[in-house]
């Protein structure tokens, strides 16, 4: 893995948790730096705790946020926790009932009643992904006792690395009222289509998302993939081992066997192996011309007929899915499949006409099992 790989792949490179990966990457930071400016627009910190690429996205996608958290809760905690550890320093430690007294100051009310085991175990939560992420570590203790009892104690340390956990904003976001002050913000002007920040974009939505699609962006990305399709495609088959797809309103990385820049599909799981079934069964409805193929390369399709197609996918195989799939009922596997699908852009909600949005991505992977498979209804006769 190269350097700018290993930057691409991870939020960070703390020195506390592998000096030698750490002074390798620091030791490249002139090369990676002229590149990531040139062809991303991404700042690179380096310092003596750290070395992070700011990976701002230009189109922020679901998939982006904390897969950890499931609820809006969690991130306002890990807000308040940066907040309590921007005045301590590197090293210093404390108690957990410190930050809880803190947080209850902060936002008072029942998302800080300690009592209630559902705040508990969202603010545990919080606090493993700061370790996870090295904001923190434990000294001394279990966060067991705190889920028991909201009087249980845990000594934690602070890394100093939480300093350099949210991005730098031009502006102060005390004024901001609403999301789309930070999408306006520096990093995010989807429609500015000057010469650099053009190339900005077309590189990040390559890089940083699944799929590029001409419809979640502006038209002149699309037109720079044109203009400038042979030396894009060269640069970044060079930089990465990789393959380039560009389509007249979609463009795609497809990382190679050897490529490791973050969480890639199919993963070795039980629920990448039923999309590649589902995206099977969807190719055989455009093919057999049952549903239809717009110029903009997308599908549209009732989510009736969708649900449709992912329950019979379930029914016929089944018997090869991992037991928590074959023991799931009918509407939880349904909502998992949809959901993981939207996760990885293979599919768009169009919640107002109740209608699902197929991209092409879909069309770009399949998996079928072998043709003397017995299973789902098989088994039945």
């Amino acid at each position: 893995m190269n350097e700018i790989e290993i930057l691409l792949n991870r939020r960070w490179v703390l020195k506390s948790e592998d000096k030698e990966l750490y002074y390798k990457v620091r030791d490249a930071v002139g090369e990676l730096r002229k590149y990531s400016t040139d062809k991303l627009g991404c700042q690179i910190i380096d310092n003596s705790t750290l070395v992070k690429m700011e990976k701002i996205p230009v189109v922020p996608e679901p998939f982006m946020g904390i897969i950890q958290f499931s609820s809006k809760e969690e991130y306002v905690f890990l807000c308040i926790l940066l907040m309590f550890l921007e005045d301590r320093d590197a090293q210093e430690q404390f108690i957990l009932s410190q930050f809880t007294e803190y947080a209850a100051s902060i936002m008072p009310g029942e998302i800080t009643d300690w009592t209630v085991y559902t705040n508990r175990r969202r603010l545990i939560r919080v606090l493993r992904f700061a370790v996870e992420q090295g904001l923190i570590s434990v000294t001394d203790g279990t966060d067991e006792l705190f889920m028991d009892d909201a009087g249980g104690e845990v000594l934690y340390e602070n890394t100093g690395a939480s300093k350099y956990f949210m991005r730098n904003f031009p502006k102060d976001i005390m004024g901001y009222t609403s999301p789309d002050d930070f999408r306006e913000s520096e990093g995010f002007d989807v429609d500015e289509d000057r010469g650099f920040a053009r190339r900005h974009r077309v590189y990040k939505r390559l890089l940083f998302a699944p799929a590029m699609y001409r419809e979640d962006g502006s038209d002149e990305d699309f037109e720079y993939l044109k203009n400038y399709r042979g030396r894009l495609i060269e640069d970044l088959e060079q930089m990465f081992e990789c393959h380039v797809h560009i389509h007249r309103g979609s463009a795609y990385l497809l990382s190679g066997e050897d490529c490791r820049m973050g969480t890639v599909f199919p993963g070795n799981n039980s629920i990448s192996d039923i999309l590649l079934i589902c995206f099977g069964e969807i190719r055989k409805k455009i093919e057999q011309k049952e549903w239809k193929i717009s110029q903009d390369e997308m599908c549209v399709v009732d989510r009736i007929a969708f649900e449709a197609l992912i329950k019979n996918v379930k029914k016929d195989f089944g018997a090869g899915f991992s037991k928590m799939y074959r023991d799931m009922p009918e509407g939880e596997f349904v909502e998992n499949v949809i959901g993981e699908m939207e996760r990885w852009m293979f599919l768009k909600m169009e919640n107002e006409t109740h209608q699902i949005k197929i991209c092409p991505l879909t069309g770009k992977i399949q998996g079928s099992y072998p043709s003397d498979f017995i299973g789902g209804r098989n088994n039945e006769q």
